[in-house]
């Protein structure tokens, strides 16, 4: 399988065609295709592999594992619901009574969104960083 036929695959999984990808991408036209003859290199082959989140190993047929491996503090899908409901957790203990009031008014709705949003970037935050922190060296890769 060459690297323009895992890409076309790659397009379709994603509904789209490979001249969309090049606009998505911001390449000029026929740019993939050319990736039929040529082997791929550079900058356009990691642009391909960022956007559908593979390693450039799948693209070049060196591999046939898709996703690209992922740090050992990377938040898993139990962090993930640690941290919503934590985040839950908080903004009710905010909403009740009049703590979400700022100088005397209260909360507007966009301010209690953006104030949502800070503090679930801070929880993700504060969590990779105590795994990298924790984590003990003979379980980091």
């Amino acid at each position: 399988m060459t690297a323009f036929d895992r890409l076309k695959e790659l397009c379709d999984s994603q509904g789209i065609s490979v001249n969309k990808l090049e606009e998505n991408l911001d390449l000029s036209k026929n740019t993939l295709y050319s990736w039929k003859k040529n082997i791929p290199k550079g900058s356009n082959l990691i642009k391909v592999a960022d956007y559908f989140k593979v390693s450039t190993d799948y693209l070049l047929g060196r591999t046939d594992e898709k996703e690209t491996s992922q740090p050992y503090y990377a938040l898993t899908d139990k962090d993930e619901r640690d941290i919503a409901k934590d985040l839950e957790r908080m903004m009710e203990e905010l909403e009740s009574g009049s703590s979400m009031a700022f100088m005397g008014e209260p909360m507007s709705d966009e301010d209690r969104e953006l104030l949502r949003i800070s503090l679930e970037n801070t929880l993700r935050m504060s969590k990779e960083m105590a795994k990298k922190k924790f984590t003990p060296k003979k379980f980091r890769k």
